[in-house]
This record gives C-alpha cells, structure tokens and sequence, in this order.
C-alpha cells in the first residue's frame, strides 16, 4: 500500500506546474548554463583524487617491485628459521599480501552504507583517512623491522579503505552533480584509477623507486593523496542531496548547493530535491532484504550486481597481466616491453579521458554496448595471435595492436561507467545499501580473477581469453536486453520507470 501511494506521488509530480518540470527541461536542452564552474571542479578533484588515486595506486604498485619483495620475504623467513624457505611458502605469503587487499576491499565495501548514512559522504571519505595513516604506519617501517606480516597488514588496512572509497566517492560525486554532467563526473572516478595505476608503475621501474633500498618508500606515497584530500575537502560541502533527504537540513543542503553551483538561483533545483525528499517519507528505510525483495528494487540491484561482475570478469586484468608477454613474445627486449606496457597504461588513461565527454553524449548503455563488443572481438583475435605468435612473427607484432585495442575498448565504457551507474540506478533512501552489495561484489570478483587466472593461465597459456570471451557475448545480451538508458534521466524519472517494469 505504501509504496502503490509513493508511485502516484512520485508518477503525478511532473504533470503538476511545479518548477520540477522546467528543471529537467533545462538541463536537457540547455537553456540554462549549470555546467562546470571553479567550486564544483575543486570538489570533484578533492574527492576524487583523494579516493579513487588509493585504490589505483594500491592495486597497480606491488607488480613491479614483485621480485625485490619476495625475495625479501626469502630473506626474513631464513634468518628466523634458518632453513631457506621453499618457492611456495615464498608465494603462499606473497598471494596473501596481494589477495588480502581484495579482502580488506570487501569489508570496506560492505561498509558502505553504515558509513554513508552516519558520517556523511564527505565525513566518511575524510574519516576513511586514518586507515590510510595505520597503512603507511605498518608498510612503512615493515622492511626494517624484518616483519612481512606488518606489510599484510598494511594491505589489509588500504584495501578496507579503498572498498569504501569505491562507494563513498562516487556517490559523492554523483550527487554533487547537475545532471547532465552526471555521467562524465562519475567518469572521473575511473580516470583516476587509472591514472595512478600507471603512476605507480612508473615510480615502479628500477630507475626510480623499483629497488631493493626504495621499495618501501614506494608502497609509503599513499600517504600522499590522503594528505591532499585532508587539505581540500573540508573546504567543500556535504552532499546537498544528503543533506536534505537524509537527515532533513533544507537551510544547509540549499547553502551546498548554492556553493556547489556558484549561485544562489538554486530554487530549481532545491525544488525537484524537496519533491524527492517528500516522496522518501512514504517510503520506509530500504534495507539489504529490501532490495530484493522489493520489486522495484530487484532489477536495478541486478543490474548493478552483474554490471560489476562484469567489470572485473570481462578479462582485463588478464591483459593487463599478459601485456608483457605478449610484447616480448612479438620481439622486444625487456625494457623495450615494460615501456610498451607503460604505453599500453597510458592509452587506458586517454580513453577513459574520452569516455568522460562521450558518456554523455552517446549514453551510458551505448558505450557499454561498444566497449564489451570490442572486447569480445579483440578476445576472439587475440587467442589466435597468441597460438601462431611464436611461428609467424607478423602475427606476433598483431597481437600488440590488438592488446591495445582490448584495452582502449574497456576504458570506453566498461571500465568507468559500472562505478557510477549504480548511484543512477536508486533513489537517495536505497542508494548506500544498493552501493555497498554492488561495490562487495566487484572487490569479491577482484579476488576471484586475482587467485584463478594464473592456474587458469598455466593450464590454458593463451586460450584462457577464450573464457572471457564467453563472458563477454554473455554480458553484451544482458546490457542489450536489461540495461535502461540512464543519461540526462533524473533519479525520480529513473525509479518511476523501474516501477512501472516491476508491474508489468
């Protein structure tokens, strides 16, 4: 009953002559300039840069320095024991150090929504800080105290806060946005993620910090963006949506947003809050158990949940592994081949840079569509060009264009558009509980793709794309079929379509 009353509220508002209507007319047609101004890019980059550079950073920073720290480990083991330790128990801890990140990711992304709904979201990135502070406390200091244990746990710790930041950044960010820049704010999460990735690969290399004495320096400069993030973002408002629609602050959130916009002719915009701030009263608190059981809820909480399988299934963490070898396999020497995987991360950070202006102009379903058909292609390639690489070295030189073409497929749209859809897809009430499955899911599927592809791997060599490539004629029919086109959509007009698929 209470929710067939929260439809027709929500259903009739925008053929009343409120200011909801001519709102949405604005954005969409651009009558009325709310593009990007000083005040929000500054917010944008504290949160972001603050956030989203943890966990790339932190996923991409332990590849290089791989052999200096297990062999490390070697070292500390034998001088406790006085036995040298056998290649598995030196890989046995170095999976541990690596999987527990993916772990401490999970816990922090299910979170997410405690965190959110009590601290805020600006409160809960700025507080996710001190776990970055215990990281570098553990990290730091763990070569000199010969202990690998204080780096696990160290990687225990920025994997929570990096599961938070997951959900608390880009939620932030797609509430702090107009909504016709929603889709390309939510992109910058990503291209962060991808920038610092590639940062840390190249503070990585051996004529850097990639050394037997530098190695734990490296590992400490996450300490680097939390400061930076501690020095802008309190500097920026909460989320005038939080503000307003959870804890019911009008004064504060219009305050936000007039900040947040660089005006104070916000009333527009204040009015179509207030109208969804009114609707949430009927509704009562969206829990886990609601979203699915909740008909309404179901279907994006799907979406979301195989969206962000998808991400981390579709094989790009595969590539990414194989790069190397697929660039030596085509003839270049070591260095040569670490440069062009250097290349190949700099092209992921460029087209994610693209897919920032694209999203909101070919839609977020269309990108998709794009982006996992043209991995589906470059899969289908690639493992023939890996089969013949080692006879015919034309084909080997085709497999390094078509790794890059993997690559810059991902970035279009796979790669970026999964951490903010979600935050599309649920209205203010269901937003942290839908947030904090769907982020739980993706750093669980992390785990997955970082334990079994290397047996897979090992087992398979090159045919192992082959699997992704199932994967991903899979994922193209469910966006085809069950993905909505979520641009330049407001999130009542985004619920009110997911109630009416829930009654047909």
């Amino acid at each position: 009953m209470e929710e067939e009353k929260s439809k027709n509220v929500i259903e009739e508002q925008p053929s009343t002559p409120t200011a909801l209507n001519p709102t949405t007319k604005q954005y969409r047609a651009g009558e009325k300039d709310w593009g990007l101004n000083g005040r929000l890019a500054f917010a944008i980059a504290a949160a972001a840069l603050g956030s989203s550079f943890q966990h790339g950073y932190n996923t991409g920073v332990v590849n290089s320095p791989e052999k200096l720290i297990t062999a490390w480990i070697t070292d500390v083991n034998g001088n406790r024991t006085n036995i040298r330790p056998t290649e598995s128990e030196v890989t046995t801890i170095w999976s541990t150090a690596v999987a527990i990140f993916c772990i401490g990711g999970m816990i922090g992304g299910s979170l997410i929504s405690v965190v959110a709904d009590k601290l805020g979201r600006k409160g809960g990135l700025l507080a996710n800080n001190v776990l970055v502070l215990l990281t570098v406390l553990f990290e730091g200091p763990a070569k000199a105290a010969g202990s690998y244990e204080m780096l696990i746990i160290g990687r225990f710790f920025i994997g929570i806060n990096s599961g938070l930041n997951a959900g608390l950044a880009p939620m932030y960010l797609a509430e702090i946005s107009p909504v016709h820049l929603r889709g390309a704010v939510g992109t910058v999460y990503q291209l962060v993620i991808t920038i610092s990735i590639l940062t840390s690969q190249i503070l990585g290399m051996e004529t850097l910090l990639g050394t037997a004495e530098q190695w734990p320096l490296l590992l400490s400069l996450t300490i680097v963006p939390a400061i930076f993030q501690l020095a802008t973002l309190p500097i920026c408002p909460e989320s005038p949506k939080y503000l307003l629609l959870s804890k019911g602050q009008d004064l504060k959130a219009q305050k936000a947003l007039a900040w947040l916009r660089g005006t104070i002719e916000v009333h527009d915009e204040m009015e179509e809050m207030r109208a969804e701030y009114e609707s949430l009263k009927m509704i009562p608190t969206v829990t886990l158990r609601e979203l699915f059981v909740n008909s309404a809820l179901r279907i994006p909480i799907i979406i979301s949940i195989v969206i962000m399988l998808a991400q981390q299934f579709c094989g790009i963490n595969a590539v990414m592994i194989f790069s190397t070898n697929i660039f030596r396999a085509a003839g270049l020497d070591p260095i040569s081949a670490q440069y062009a995987t250097l290349g190949t991360s700099g092209i992921n950070v460029l087209m994610t840079l693209v897919s920032l202006v694209l999203v909101e102009k070919a839609g977020r379903k269309t990108l998709l569509l794009v982006g996992f058909s043209g991995m589906f292609v470059s899969s289908i390639v690639l493992t023939a060009c890996l089969a013949f690489a080692e006879t015919v070295p034309v084909v080997a030189n085709l497999s390094i264009f078509v790794a890059i073409m993997f690559v810059l497929f991902f970035a279009v749209g796979p790669g970026s558009i999964p951490w903010f859809l979600v935050s599309e897809l649920f209205s203010q009430g269901a937003r942290p509980a839908a947030t904090a499955v769907a982020i739980f899911t993706n750093w669980a599927a992390n785990f997955v793709v970082s334990m079994g592809f290397l047996p897979l791997k090992n087992l398979l060599g090159g045919y192992v794309f082959l699997i992704f490539a199932g994967l991903q004629m899979v994922f193209i029919l469910f966006v085809w079929r069950k993905v909505p086109e979520t641009k330049n959509k407001t999130m009542e007009e985004i619920s009110s379509m997911f109630r009416q698929i829930s009654y047909q």
